[in-house]
């Protein structure tokens, strides 16, 4: 078990990487405009102060993390065209070894607790 949990954490750290990489394409004048538009919401919640499970709960809080981003990352990096992907590669490496804050994305902050109201609501309206 500590073996998975070491994997899972060594994955979470590249994940920085890779998701400063989605925020640069984002803002990249080459990245395809449905590209943008996916990117936007996979930046907001990977960058958002809240998740949809917490991360505090055993392995459950970051593979919920691991499997959305991931997934989604993955997706739009075939979507990204190559010349774009290392330009943006480049300034999300630049970014880390400058050591910056990663950007909070309040716009994911929204996301989240827009889902979790329905959630609650949907259990709600179902009980009564």
């Amino acid at each position: 078990m500590k073996n998975i949990l070491a994997k899972i954490k060594r994955v979470y750290v590249k994940l920085d990487r890779e998701v400063m990489t989605l925020y640069f394409a984002l803002k990249h004048p080459d990245t395809p405009w449905y590209v943008k538009l996916l990117a936007l919401f996979v930046v907001a919640y990977a960058l958002s102060p809240i998740d949809l499970i917490p991360d505090f709960i055993p392995v459950i809080g970051l593979l919920d993390d691991l499997l959305i981003i991931l997934g989604s990352i993955w997706l739009l990096f075939k979507l990204v065209p190559n010349t774009v992907l290392e330009e943006c590669r480049a300034l999300a490496d630049s970014y880390l070894l400058q050591k910056k804050k990663k950007p909070i994305s309040y716009f994911g902050l929204i996301i989240v607790l827009t889902i979790w109201i329905l959630i609650i609501y949907l259990i709600v309206k179902l009980l009564s």
